[in-house]
């Protein structure tokens, strides 16, 4: 297994080795998996290669990493003002989702599964505070998928950075501003030294999954058994690694804020505006790459759709009225 992330970075780089350990002990050792973190054996960017080739046999790392190879990509980590962590589930494994994602992956030679989830990630780490849209002209902001893309059309330069060379880049002034997860993440690459303005919410990732891809052949060669377990394994993890983030963002936000000083923002209107209106010209455009984009856009669209109206009365409505509880503050 080949990563995108360092080792044993919190959340990811632990969901990594953790899906590598479950697998190895589920098939009582007739599958082992052996991690290697980014740059150990390929560099970060280059893990989807790796497996397409079979240098390596998994890869573990967000899809948008790969819209180079395959503009729809980006539809399998995240879509500005897109679906929610349990829309995204329901898509893939209810709503025609993972059939598309098989199409997608598998002309490169790769079985896709979910194996992670951020959840709803936070906006950004800025040097500077941002107070309407006219501010991001001209910030060298790091941003990856369709995310960068509504980004540049709002005048920001955006550069393409792996986990490990964001903090660097930030330090040196290379980039004035950055989002990558969220707290926990955050936290650990240590932002907040040099950038004290932290925006949310993230209209770029509003569920950010990871993908475990295998090498089709490899998968292939696997029993029946033995491809079940790994499936459910990725099944596993993918719902561990949320959990994770759920469990610990608050805590590593309360740090933050309470031990390092950093000013928790919310985004302006018009800012919110802007993102909303190029996000939706954005995920449009994608869809007109080719019938398979084009497809795989129009399901995701469907399934924000229809999965909304029940997410509006259900989870968002409790959560706006669960403020009325007494005792929580």
């Amino acid at each position: 297994m080949v990563t995108a992330w360092p080792k044993n970075f919190p959340g990811l780089g632990v969901g990594a080795q953790r899906l590598a350990d479950n697998i190895t002990a589920a098939t009582d050792g007739r599958v082992t998996v052996k991690l290697y973190a980014a740059g150990e054996l390929v560099p970060a960017f280059e893990v989807f290669d790796a497996v397409a080739n079979r240098t390596a046999e998994i890869y573990h790392s967000p899809d948008y990493y790969f819209q180079g190879k395959h503009p729809a990509f980006a539809f399998f980590t995240a879509v500005p003002m897109g679906l929610i962590t349990s829309e995204f589930n329901a898509w893939i494994m209810h709503g025609g989702g993972q059939a598309l994602w098989n199409e997608l992956s598998g002309r490169f030679g790769i079985k896709p599964f979910a194996a992670g989830n951020t959840g709803t990630q936070m906006g950004g780490w800025f040097r500077n505070e941002i107070t309407s849209v006219d501010d991001l002209q001209g910030l060298k902001f790091r941003a990856p998928g369709m995310g960068g893309e509504v980004l540049r059309k709002l005048g920001v330069n955006v550069v393409a950075l792996p986990a490990g060379e964001i903090f660097q880049a930030l330090q040196s002034g290379a980039i004035d501003a950055t989002e990558f997860v969220g707290p926990l993440n955050d936290l650990a690459f240590g932002f907040y030294r040099v950038a004290k303005y932290y925006y949310y919410p993230g209209f770029q990732e509003p569920s950010a999954a990871i993908t475990a891809g295998i090498n089709q052949a490899a998968f292939d060669e696997l029993s029946k058994t033995d491809q079940i377990i790994v499936q459910q394994c990725c099944t596993a993890d993918n719902d561990n690694v949320y959990a994770e983030f759920t469990a610990k963002n608050g805590q590593a936000l309360s740090t933050l804020v309470n031990q390092h000083g950093v000013q928790l923002k919310k985004y302006p209107d018009d800012v919110f505006d802007g993102f909303a209106k190029a996000s939706e010209e954005v995920v449009a455009a994608i869809g007109e790459h080719d019938d398979l984009a084009k497809r795989i856009r129009d399901s995701y669209l469907k399934a924000r759709k229809d999965l909304r109206a029940w997410t509006q009365i259900a989870e968002q409505a409790f959560t706006n009225e669960r403020t009325r509880t007494l005792g929580d503050a």
